[in-house]
């Protein structure tokens, strides 16, 4: 992700958190730091009638689980109200027991406002005050140190939170732009800001919940998606460079199998490849000697692409509700005035969603890599041999495949289900749990992983093309070959190639490849008017 941004900035975009309606390109842009947080007027209303009911359990000394009891396998010891204060305070300190390193600036911004989203919903019990502190702490970047391990997915996300929680109480450490990490105290303090102060049940609101998972699963669907719609545009242009036929890609075929995604990823193909709209001509010149079928890595893309967008939606739709559902312990409901204990804090849906995520879009890297071998083996692809002239002075992408083979195989490992396992935790209490903070960090790094393979294919296609000049590929793929040299010049001869790889792979972070083709495949729907939407 893109460095920290002063989101203190005056022209940056209020917007209007409710409970209800974020998404995960949203979230994204929370944690990119171009939005702050306002509040609805319906969600402060909801949020002061639930504080209402448990002001009133605490008048009328009520005994009720998280407010005046213990948690976990203390839950049956009552807490005199005396100590309601310290046994909030106490919560959070003993659950800061996280590992590992801490979330990025960028990480924690999503965590933050996904947390204030949810408390937006009006069945946690927190007052307005202490949720009106946290979208301050979020508007003026002031962000908790947030170890990334230490969550079992269930009893929500109690460790990472819990580090969320105790910066905004002013202890443990903070980073903001002013100050950089620091103790939290003085970072608040350098804002104008004042720690939160835990009233009864605020500190079990502000660690019970599936944020974490949630959070680092929005980034890891939405880079998703960025990388699978990339990806047809590349492997068009590596069709191309091996002078395959898009006979595979008619709409007939995909109408027999209807899949969403099979027929959009044979659609896009068809977009930018040969067509009475965008002619190439490499295709015009080979036309006479086109193959009747290409290999499966080819052949097939609409079938392997297609399921990986099939899944990314499913799991963007999972985590679309999750990131709007009230999803601590227990449960208050103002309108009926009454506080009920539940599990909406188990992980298993947002964790079994990523799991998934990460075996779909895996799929994206194996058949790239495929294509890579096919570009780089001169007797599968009639080309020089590993794209470079003068072979053996020069080894070309030969490493380079290497490097795609690795995380390839990475990814395997990867892409085992962490939500399968379970251990018991707190006394037998907590007897099943979700694993799903490994599920969420797993899929970033296989979908990180897919993102630099894809990127390898990438630059060798373009390197490829340079074989088929003075001819032309399609304009639309013209225009992907023009912005990869904007970045990375062709291969006469060897020389340092990891710079080349991680400068495609940021072009396709920043969606550049999406946005050169973009133009081109709307001038290709216009001109076909029952085409599909995409």
């Amino acid at each position: 992700m893109s460095d920290p941004v002063d989101s203190s900035q005056a022209h940056m975009e209020y917007f209007p958190l409710d409970g209800e309606s974020l998404t995960p390109a949203h979230l994204v842009s929370f944690g990119k730091g171009i939005l702050k947080i306002k509040l609805t007027p319906e969600a402060e209303n909801r949020v002061n009638k639930a504080r209402e009911v448990i002001e009133e359990i605490i008048k009328q000394k009520k005994v009720v689980y998280g407010i005046n009891t213990g948690f976990g396998k203390f839950a049956n010891i009552t807490i005199p109200s005396m100590k309601l204060k310290e046994l909030q305070d106490n919560l959070i300190r003993s659950h800061a027991a996280g590992v590992g390193s801490p979330l990025s600036p960028e990480r924690t911004r999503m965590l933050l406002a996904l947390r204030i989203n949810i408390l937006a919903k009006g069945h946690s019990g927190v007052s307005l005050e202490t949720l009106h502190r946290m979208v301050e702490a979020f508007n003026a970047s002031c962000l908790s140190y947030v170890p990334e391990r230490g969550t079992v997915g269930a009893s929500g996300d109690l460790a990472p939170l819990a580090h969320l929680a105790l910066g905004l109480m002013g202890e443990g450490n903070m980073w903001s732009l002013k100050t950089g990490w620091a103790e939290a105290k003085y970072v608040l303090e350098m804002h104008g800001l004042k720690p939160i102060s835990l009233g009864p049940k605020e500190g079990l609101a502000l660690i019970n919940g599936t944020q974490l998972i949630t959070a680092l699963g929005a980034e890891a669907v939405e880079r998703a998606q960025a990388i699978a719609r990339q990806a047809d545009v590349i492997a068009a242009l590596t069709l191309q460079v091996l002078k395959g036929t898009t006979k595979a890609f008619d709409s007939d075929i995909h109408a027999a199998r209807p899949h969403p995604g099979q027929v959009d990823v044979a659609w896009r193909l068809r977009s930018v490849l040969d067509s009475d709209v965008f002619p190439s001509e490499i295709t015009v010149k080979n036309r006479a000697h086109e193959r009747v079928q290409d290999a499966y890595s080819l052949r097939c893309c609409p079938q392997v692409h297609g399921v990986a967008n099939d899944t990314i939606a499913f799991v963007k739709s999972i985590l679309t509700t999750e990131m709007n559902s009230a999803t601590d312990n227990p449960l208050v409901f103002g309108e009926q005035n009454k506080i009920v204990s539940g599990g909406n804090f188990h992980g298993e849906y947002p964790a079994k969603a990523l799991d998934f995520l990460s075996i779909g879009v895996h799929e994206l890297a194996s058949i790239s890599e495929r294509r890579i071998e096919r570009l780089c083996n001169p007797s599968l692809s009639e080309l020089p041999a590993f794209l470079v002239t003068e072979g053996g002075l020069n080894s070309g992408f030969m490493i380079a495949h290497c490097t795609a083979a690795a995380l390839v195989s990475e990814n395997k490992v990867l892409c085992h289900p962490s939500s399968v396992d379970s251990l018991s935790t707190s006394a037998a209490t907590e007897d099943h749990v979700s694993m799903g903070g490994w599920a969420a960090r797993k899929a970033l790094r296989v979908v990180e992983h897919v993102e630099q393979v894809l990127a390898i294919e990438l630059l060798a296609a373009c390197q490829a093309l340079e074989f088929h000049r003075p001819l032309k590929t399609t304009p639309p793929l013209e225009a992907v070959y023009q912005l990869v040299r904007m970045v990375v010049r062709p291969w006469d001869q060897d020389r340092v190639m990891s710079p080349d790889i991680q400068a495609a792979h940021k072009l396709l972070q920043e969606e550049k490849v999406w946005e050169a083709v973009a133009p081109y495949m709307e001038k290709y729907r216009d001109s076909l008017p029952h085409c599909p939407t995409n």
